[in-house]
């Protein structure tokens, strides 16, 4: 039986959330790629809350010219901010079931970039 690629990334996304999860002290930094867009949360998951967010859609990153990737990276850079404004320094990457390569290696390496420790 051949899986789909949803299926496969379902599959391998829920053996990482067995694993990953975010609290109050370290959250989980969670990233979604769509075809073309990229969204990154920070996520206390003992309470449920969302405590930053950053996509490709806020005003800055929509309007600038470059590759998907580069602005990955200024999404990585955003939500790096956004961190360390409500005082986040160190957060659990979870890549959603994507492999660590092109636009989600971006991000982390950014938001590594901007200052955050995982």
């Amino acid at each position: 039986m051949a899986l789909t690629k949803q299926e496969r990334r379902d599959r391998i996304r829920k053996r990482i959330r067995k694993i990953i999860s975010g609290t109050a002290s370290t959250p989980r930094l969670s990233v979604f790629r769509s075809n073309k867009q990229i969204y990154a949360q920070i996520i206390d998951d003992l309470s449920g809350k969302t405590l930053a967010y950053a996509s490709s859609l806020d005003k800055d990153i929509a309007s600038a010219t470059g590759t998907k990737t580069e602005k990955a990276a200024m999404v990585g850079k955003l939500i790096a901010d956004k961190a360390k404004a409500i005082n986040i320094e160190s957060v659990v990457f979870d890549r959603s079931g994507y492999l660590y390569h092109g636009r989600v290696k971006s991000v982390a390496e950014a938001a590594r970039e901007g200052g955050l420790k995982f």
